[in-house]
């Protein structure tokens, strides 16, 4: 009789990521820029996604459910980045609430929710997660008692910690995730052009004092206004456009060529993003939104490599 084979046989992991945007992006900010809000840095992060998915994978040998990527927005209404985001492969995009104070609502909430409920169901065997707050430490432990191991990931800290001493100590195993591994992610971003502030008129001594009267560049009643550099704001508008083309794919900008007038919901969203990129509006700037289109067009002429075109007001 042949005898059975008792000896166990290994099982393939299946796991989850969950990363709670907010406290990666503000440790990393701090560590590599010593930068205290999110509008002071650029982060590539499609790029990072997959890092951090092929860092899972040295880590564990098995099959990977999805990511979880936990932001916030205001409204819920999700920006640029976060929809080019959505539209990577393996990954889940779950939006919290942004204030008017900036401070992310429901998020921790959400991140709990999702990693008891995976547990619950058996849907992975291991969970990695990329956090630090202590709230996290309930959900560790009821995804623990499901028979869940957790993965605790952390950002390497300028000093001391950056993660909650209770959420390190019930995980399953620890590691930090060094500054050279996010540094190539993580840059500056450029600083917005200040508007100068208005000036008093001059006295007519001052204005003829040795010179010949000069034509007035404003009319009667008007302050002049120093708008921002075509150069800066037609980067923003590449920018802008290679977001645009991440989120929507080639074939749906085939509805924008061959161009130059932009649909009024894009041509609305550029001035949007652009806005934010700058940190000011663009409202009193009219030229200032015919550079960005042209900056936005060159960046889509390029990538289809047509001639650049001129932008219609």
């Amino acid at each position: 009789m042949a005898i059975p084979d008792l000896m166990p046989h290994p099982v393939a992991a299946k796991y989850a990521v969950l990363v709670d945007v907010g406290y990666l992006y503000a440790a990393a900010g701090e560590v590599l820029l010593g930068a205290k809000e999110r509008k002071e840095y650029r982060v590539a992060a499609d790029e990072l996604i997959q890092s951090l998915q092929k860092h899972a994978l040295e880590r564990i040998s098995g099959e990977l459910l999805r990511i979880y990527w936990y932001d916030a927005a205001r409204d819920r209404v999700p920006t640029v980045d976060q929809r080019v985001i959505a539209q990577l492969p393996w990954v889940k995009v779950r939006l919290g609430n942004l204030n008017a104070r900036g401070q992310q609502k429901g998020v921790d909430a959400q991140i709990r929710s999702d990693l008891e409920a995976l547990a619950r169901h058996h849907a992975v065997t291991d969970t990695i997660l990329l956090a630090g707050d202590e709230d996290m430490v309930p959900a560790v432990e009821a995804a623990q008692a499901y028979g869940v191991r957790i993965h605790l990931w952390g950002v390497e800290p300028p000093y001391g910690t950056n993660q909650a001493e209770r959420l390190v100590w019930e995980s399953d195993t620890v590691e930090v995730i060094t500054a050279e591994f996010l540094r190539p992610f993580f840059s500056r971003a450029p600083q917005p052009v200040p508007v100068a502030p208005p000036t008093t008129a001059p006295s007519p001594a001052q204005v003829f004092a040795g010179r010949a009267p000069a034509k007035p560049h404003v009319k009667p009643g008007q302050v002049a206004k120093l708008g921002p550099s075509r150069p800066r704001v037609e980067d923003v508008g590449e920018h802008v456009a290679q977001k645009w083309i991440l989120t929507r794919g080639r074939d749906n900008i085939r509805d924008l060529l061959p161009g130059p007038i932009l649909p009024t919901v894009i041509d609305t969203e550029l001035l949007i993003e652009a806005e934010k990129e700058l940190g000011h509006s663009l409202r009193p700037f009219p030229e200032a939104r015919v550079w960005l289109r042209d900056g936005f067009w060159a960046r889509v002429y390029r990538e289809f490599d047509l001639g650049v075109g001129v932008s219609s007001k």
